[in-house]
């Protein structure tokens, strides 16, 4: 791990001396951490930001001074996640997670007899919701192809909006298992001359490529803090200014968010989302260089030394830090277990303790038997040179010990 504290170190509360100090490997000498898409390590400086505003007290609604001053904080992060999305710090509602904003979003977009467009690789917070909004008009829901490669098949929005017109799109920007980026400038210019609204799980992309609201063209974009370094349970969604979308709150309540998201709102989680978003947008283009540099790096240590493995998806339009790699024959779950110092996904971690293989590997045409033997390894801001040279032993390790055990015990029957 790196020795500076601004990338690599994590502060950790002393509680016996209620003071800080600062932890350098706080996953161990010799582990690696590689699931970034499912969680990245909190930044310090958005950590630092949440035990502070959590040693303060105040409700952002109060008219106290206190209150004022937890207001001022959230304004003031308010225009820290604006700056990153490159929007107006008025455009964006604070809610629990992507989660809850994508269910909002499509929520408040999909009208019963107009279409809501998606696919069929879309993260289950997407399709759950398109599925529970049109479960009385089940004609609604339209499912766009997707390639072997990841890709959507956009051309096929034309042959939608040829027949129906208006409604909802919503894709994401970027797949959180295989990478796979979307063109979203593509969809919105189908969309716009369709009278559709465009939405977008920009989950997996925030804080890991610039981006530009205004540029994309969306009317809607969903995010979470911690898939860029800030803390678990708060994220927002940017809900752009003019766009014609009613109220339809998932909670109701004191009215809080210009009556979009009621409840008490989450100060210290905000307070450290706009930290983290503040650090992230800065160099972030350098970073995303050095971040897909060293995950070509490990695509070549173990592609190069193991036979018969793959990648998935199309790999010269996709996130900088993520590559999903198909072992044909070896479960997934075997080699994970043969390397515990290495912290990778068989998949979606939101979606652990599934039966099903990935629903995203299936959608692009892979067997269930290759979807069960293919690991997700996601980097980020933290990665170093050195887990990289680790982690590429270890796979490449326990894929060979799995291998051969699996054919020790063919040998046997």
């Amino acid at each position: 791990m790196r020795d500076e504290v601004s990338t690599s170190s994590t502060l950790v509360c002393d509680t016996s001396e209620v003071g800080w100090q600062t932890m350098s490997e706080p996953n161990g000498p010799d582990a690696s951490y590689f699931d970034y898409n499912a969680t990245a390590p909190i930044r310090p400086e958005a950590l630092a930001a949440v035990v502070e505003a959590m040693q303060s007290v105040g409700n952002a609604s109060s008219m106290h001074h206190p209150g004022r001053q937890a207001a001022h904080r959230v304004d003031a992060a308010r225009r820290q996640l604006a700056d990153l999305l490159g929007c107006s710090p008025g455009e964006i509602i604070f809610t629990s997670g992507a989660t809850e904003a994508n269910n909002l979003a499509l929520r408040a977009a999909f009208t019963a007899g107009s279409p809501l467009i998606t696919s069929p690789v879309e993260h289950p917070a997407v399709l759950e919701t398109a599925r529970a909004v049109t479960v009385g008009s089940p004609e609604d829901l339209v499912l766009l192809p997707v390639g072997g490669d990841g890709l959507v098949e956009l051309d096929a929005l034309d042959q939608v909006f040829a027949v129906r017109r208006g409604g909802v799109v919503s894709l994401m920007a970027a797949n959180n298992e295989t990478g796979v980026l979307t063109d979203l400038r593509v969809v919105a210019k189908a969309a716009r001359e369709a009278g559709a609204l465009v939405h977008t799980d920009a989950t997996q992309l925030i804080g890991r490529l610039p981006v530009d609201v205004a540029d994309l063209d969306v009317d809607l974009l969903s995010l979470s803090a911690h898939k860029f370094g800030g803390p678990q349970g708060v994220g927002a969604l940017y809900v752009r200014r003019g766009s014609p979308l009613p109220h339809r709150p998932l909670l109701v309540g004191g009215g809080q968010e210009r009556g979009w998201r009621a409840g008490t709102l989450n100060v210290a989680g905000i307070i450290g989302m706009g930290a983290a978003a503040e650090v992230a947008g800065r160099g972030l283009g350098e970073e995303a260089e050095r971040v897909a540099a060293l995950r070509d790096r490990l695509e070549r240590l173990v592609v190069g030394n193991l036979p018969d493995c793959r990648i998935n998806g199309r790999c010269d339009q996709r996130l900088p830090g993520v590559t999903s790699i198909t072992f044909p024959g070896v479960p997934a779950d075997a080699v994970l277990a043969a390397m515990p110092d290495v912290a990778a996904s068989e998949g979606s971690a939101c979606a652990s303790g599934a039966p099903m293989p990935s629903h995203v590997l299936l959608a692009m045409g892979l067997s269930r038997a290759d979807a069960d033997s293919t690991i997700r390894f996601s980097l980020g801001y933290a990665t170093t040179d050195a887990e990289i040279e680790h982690a590429a032993q270890a796979v490449n390790r326990a894929v060979t010990q799995v291998r051969a055990v699996l054919a020790e015990a063919d040998g046997a029957r």
